[in-house]
Parts: structure tokens; C-alpha cells; sequence
């Protein structure tokens, strides 16, 4: 089962709305934080795909910008 997320923020970014698509029909889930703010991209027409675990980030309110992956490394062969 696939699930397709659409998340939006307000001008003040003190709240996001996350619209789902589950295949079956749409739900729409909001979250407002009362004293700080969630930290969006800089680019306002960027789109953002998001793995779970920066989804989980965003909505406990990290910086989702500062997020860095470890590089990939491919080994040739273990010994």
C-alpha cells in the first residue's frame, strides 16, 4: 500500500496541514505549535520529498534544513 502525503504551512508557519491519499480516499491531519515555529526550506517554490524519519523530524519541530545524510559508500569486496 502506497500513501501519498501533501503538507502545507501557513504564512506563519505555526502550522502545517498534511493531506493523505491512502487509496481508499483522502484524510487531512493538523498540528499547531504554540510557542515556537516549523522551520521550512528557504525556496518557497521548492518541493521537498521527505523519507519517514524527516517527516517525524518536521513535525517534532527540528530544523528538517540542517538534516545530512551519511554519503552512500559501496565496498568492492570484504575480506
Amino acid at each position: 500500500m502506497t500513501l501519498t502525503l501533501y503538507i502545507f504551512g501557513n504564512r506563519h508557519r505555526d502550522r502545517i496541514k498534511i493531506l493523505g491519499w491512502d487509496g481508499s480516499g483522502f484524510w487531512l491531519m493538523t498540528k499547531r505549535l504554540e510557542a515556537s515555529r516549523f522551520i521550512w526550506p528557504d525556496n518557497k517554490a521548492e518541493v521537498v520529498t521527505m523519507t519517514t524519519n524527516v517527516l517525524h523530524a518536521l513535525l517534532d519541530g527540528d530544523d528538517i534544513t540542517t538534516i545530512r545524510r551519511h554519503p552512500k559508500r559501496e565496498y568492492l569486496r570484504v575480506s
